[in-house]
């Protein structure tokens, strides 16, 4: 099997096991999410590899790195991962449902509340491998998720996602029922012509009339990226 280990400068990842290997959506949204100093306690939902929750323990002072995988496999891959990383004595991972860790952890709340959740929908029957497990939305609902990290949240903390561009709408609508207001969002294109394909979003408790949204172009031409996509990114991969 190719492409077992996925190196970055301070750590590295095992993916032979997890449905959902490296993609460019997790390092987006790890390197993207803002992370002020005072962040303690941050959870991971959905977590895969655990690339996420790895890059933010690299990124963070956190004393606590919760991460939550529902696949045995992947649950034990991230497990080892997070194991294997500088920063393994901050960061555990839980093998349960999302609705199972919240039901678990209803007292406890979190500065940070991050998911690069699932987000293909299902028209038919979906054969349920692991993949379609991780991939398909019927599996973690955005109401589940969202409703689940607006009672994890505290109350000046954030909550961060990476979503398709054409849910940006639905999901902010859906949040405002749970009473997350979106605070910062960029929109993110392959290239300078392409259509913008995801959302980065934040969102808080809050309620602000205006909130910055900008656009993240990731090449310039094929394999050439732009100065922002290296900026964000340069802290973890190796060639950047």
């Amino acid at each position: 099997m190719k492409n077992k280990v996925f190196q970055f400068k301070q750590f590295s990842v095992s993916q032979s096991e997890s449905a959902m290997k490296i993609g460019t959506d997790g390092v987006l949204l790890g390197a993207w999410v803002p992370v002020p100093n005072h962040i303690q306690k941050i959870v991971d939902v959905g977590a895969g590899t655990g690339i996420i929750a790895l890059m933010l323990a690299q990124r963070s002072s956190a004393e606590v790195i919760d991460a939550i995988e529902i696949d045995e496999k992947a649950y034990i891959e991230c497990t080892n991962n997070f194991e294997d990383s500088p920063w393994g004595d901050r960061l555990f991972c839980y093998f349960a449902s999302f609705e199972e860790f919240v039901a678990e952890m209803n007292d406890e709340q979190y500065d940070l509340v991050v998911s690069n959740p699932p987000f293909y929908t299902s028209d038919g029957n979906a054969v349920q491998t692991a993949r379609n497990q991780a991939r398909f939305e019927h599996f973690l609902p955005f109401e589940t998720l969202i409703e689940g990290a607006s009672q994890l949240l505290s109350d000046v903390g954030t909550f961060a996602v990476i979503i398709p561009y054409a849910e940006e709408s639905n999901f902010i609508d859906l949040a405002k029922q749970r009473g997350l207001f979106p605070n910062k969002i960029t929109r993110v294109k392959g290239n300078a012509t392409s259509d913008v394909k995801r959302s980065l979003i934040t969102f808080t408790k809050t309620q602000l009339e205006v909130y910055p949204i900008n656009v993240l172009v990731i090449e310039k031409k094929r394999n050439v990226y732009t100065d922002e996509y290296i900026s964000l990114t340069k802290d973890f991969y190796l060639k950047m």
